[in-house]
């Protein structure tokens, strides 16, 4: 359940009177998409509807059936996205914004490399040409449509490559748990060898190549890798 703190409010007014709920800012996008994805415990603070949520002013059960019709909270929740608005604090609005500006950067870092070098472009250097593209982050938009924009608009500042490559790892049977469940996503096969080592071939997004060899290295510093 999301603190009263980090949630963010949800407000609709009908009959003059406010309907307010406090809820999950990063699921509230899923919610909208498929309230039935997104577990009740999850999305809401407190699973009750406010005249006033700050001040803890409660609507009576009967003003409550008469506006919405229900007393279900997904379906008032779902009234009140289609109905009304986000309410969202300067500070919340820029945190969230940040969030999300993060996850399309570090996406962006791990999937894509520079065609020349072949290498992910700096976190940095992705960040500058964003911010140079004027990109604006929406923070209720889906992530992945968020993504696609953003690439289009720093393709024609940075050169961008979306490539895959595979990698063999030869691991040491002691560190093969702690392998296993880093590769797992991206196993194309894998098997025991004669020395009693464990043999796996994945294949990634170019620019995770550093990331995930680092990962393996932590897990067992004599494990053997290769590019195919």
């Amino acid at each position: 359940m999301v603190s009263l703190d980090d949630a963010v409010l949800a407000r609709m007014e009908k009959g003059g009177k406010r309907y307010e709920i406090l809820v999950d800012p990063d699921l509230v996008d899923a919610f909208k998409t498929d309230p039935k994805s997104v577990k009740v415990d999850d999305f809401f603070a407190m699973d009750e509807v406010f005249h006033d949520a700050r001040g803890g002013e409660r609507p009576t059960e009967e003003a409550i059936q008469n506006t919405f019709g229900t007393q279900d909270i997904i379906e008032i929740a779902t009234t009140i996205f289609q109905k009304g608005s986000i309410q969202l604090t300067t500070n919340q609005r820029k945190a969230m914004v940040e969030r999300m500006r993060q996850k399309i950067v570090h996406h962006i870092h791990s999937q894509a490399v520079d065609p020349k070098t072949k290498s992910p472009h700096p976190v940095t250097r992705i960040e500058l040409a964003l911010e140079e593209s004027r990109y604006s982050v929406d923070p209720f938009k889906n992530l992945d449509a968020q993504i696609k924009d953003a690439i289009d608009k720093l393709k024609p500042l940075i050169p961008l490559s979306f490539e895959t490559l595979r990698l063999a790892f030869k691991v040491p049977g002691s560190g093969y748990g702690g392998a296993m469940r880093i590769l797992r996503p991206f196993q194309i096969k894998e098997g025991w060898l004669e020395d009693g080592s464990w043999a796996s071939v994945v294949e990634i997004p170019a620019g995770m190549k550093g990331e995930i060899i680092g990962q393996i290295m932590k897990v067992s510093s004599q494990t053997e890798v290769k590019e195919m």
